[in-house]
């Protein structure tokens, strides 16, 4: 997709003016030694579970290999930036919510940074929002069946290459920057994908109209449904690695 000077301009134009709004909101805050804390939580009586995800700046990864429901490790410079994690069971149903309190914008040259993991073997919903900095989620080897990702400034890879034993339906939001989706090969892929201000790459994608499709598109058993509005910027759609088996 061949994009015109002007629309690259307003693109350029407004994602300077997003970036200079989130890296100066909160530079007031006392900005101090790295802490760095871990916290885990147990699944208790829930059969599935829901978790919320918020980050107002820094740089997150996330992915499988946890032994209990969430094992995470959060490094921070600014004590008010310490997160929130809270777990509650109704039923057999769960909802934890790791959250960067409301007011921590991001502070130039201060390090916030998440490694987030969850249990490869619990039925989990993830919803995702992002403010300001890059984010990488490695979520092939979870047993997904929800994915809502709202990305914020910067840079975003979200991974679902692996091998899917159950079908998925993804929403991925684009704001400022750009979002990277991998997706697998030998398991069926379907995106509607619409950009805003800028472009999307398909690679080897099949392309009819909005949608994209892989080779094994109505030839698995399991599909993966993923919708991506792109906001500013480019989406890359790729068909990547999956996860390591360890």
């Amino acid at each position: 997709m061949n994009v015109p000077p002007a629309k690259l301009l307003t693109w350029a134009a407004l994602a300077i003016s997003v970036a200079a709004v989130s890296c100066t909101s909160g530079a007031n805050w006392p900005s101090g030694p790295v802490q760095t804390e871990t916290r885990s939580v147990q699944l208790g009586d829930a059969k599935t579970v829901r978790a919320e995800i918020k980050m107002g700046a820094g740089e997150m990864t996330l992915g499988g290999g946890a032994r209990d429901l969430f094992e995470g490790e959060f490094s921070s410079a600014v004590a008010r930036w310490k997160p929130q994690v809270d777990y509650s069971v109704s039923g057999s149903h769960g909802l934890l919510t790791v959250r960067q309190p409301e007011g921590s914008g991001p502070m130039r040259n201060s390090k916030n940074q998440w490694d987030l993991h969850f249990n490869n073997r619990v039925p989990l919903e993830l919803s995702v929002e992002l403010g300001a900095g890059k984010s990488t989620l490695e979520l092939g080897a979870l047993a997904l069946s929800r994915l809502d990702v709202k990305m914020g400034v910067g840079e975003t890879i979200v991974n679902l290459a692996g091998d899917w034993k159950n079908d998925l339906q993804a929403r991925i939001h684009g704001g400022v920057g750009q979002a990277t989706v991998k997706l697998p090969r030998d398991v069926g892929v379907r995106v509607r994908a619409r950009s805003g201000i800028g472009e999307i790459r398909a690679g080897e994608l099949k392309k009819d109209g909005d949608i994209y499709t892989n080779d094994a598109y109505g030839k698995s058993p399991v599909t993966l449904s993923v919708d991506v509005e792109g906001g500013i910027g480019q989406i890359n759609l790729e068909i990547g690695e999956g996860p390591a088996v360890i």
